[in-house]
């Protein structure tokens, strides 16, 4: 961390706030440089005078739409039809499955784009299925702006704030994310115990009916 912390330093005494907008959305691409670190030390660092705070925030946060626009045309590459092979070949997943997320998206996207731009681990990952449901391009940028903007200005602000104890603001956020995590875990454990005992099932009524 310290070594991500020393090299966000001296990006932004390079670039100034222009650096934090690279920051950002290198993180949006590479997850293991985390916003909670690079924003609230932009704030740090804009309170000593060295960055005007403000100009810290917009560069954030167009870092965070590149690179949310970025992993969009990942997902937008991979495509619903190829998702589905994929889901053809997968155990336990069919291509009725995709459909459904699709569906499920469609249907909730935009506001789990809003949601999800606030929540650590999730930020960068919920612009894939957006790209992959081909999520309406403004709608995308809207959301995504709304959601960044707030999460930006939240960590900026707590670390002009803060001062030099700006580092507070991560350890409470990797709280907060260990919540998030054991949360997605769960889920994802009742997923798989949900698919395998939906393949039995179609195999015992495949059975019946020979």
């Amino acid at each position: 961390m310290s070594s991500i912390v020393d090299w966000v330093v001296s990006l932004m005494a390079t670039l100034g706030a222009p650096g934090v907008g690279v920051a950002i959305l290198l993180e949006n691409l590479f997850p293991p440089i985390p916003s909670e670190v690079v924003l609230p030390l932009a704030g740090f660092t804009a309170a000593q005078g060295k960055m005007n705070v403000y100009l810290a925030f917009i560069f954030a946060t167009i870092g965070s739409v590149v690179g949310a626009y970025i992993l969009y045309w990942v997902g937008a590459a991979v495509g619903a039809e190829r998702l589905r092979k994929i889901a053809d070949w997968m155990w336990l997943t069919t291509r009725e499955d995709v459909d459904k997320s699709l569906h499920w998206f469609d249907k909730y996207g935009t506001w789990s784009i809003l949601i999800g731009r606030l929540i650590p681990g999730i930020r960068s990952l919920i612009s894939i299925p957006a790209g992959i449901d081909r999520m309406n391009l403004f709608q995308f940028g809207l959301y995504t702006t709304i959601g960044s903007s707030v999460w930006n200005a939240i960590l900026v602000t707590l670390g002009y704030w803060l001062g030099d104890r700006y580092t507070i603001v991560a350890d409470v956020i990797d709280k907060y994310s260990n919540v998030v995590y054991a949360i997605v875990a769960v889920a994802l454990v009742w997923l798989l115990v949900y698919l395998i005992r939906r393949d039995i099932k179609s195999k015992r009524a495949a059975e019946a009916q020979n």
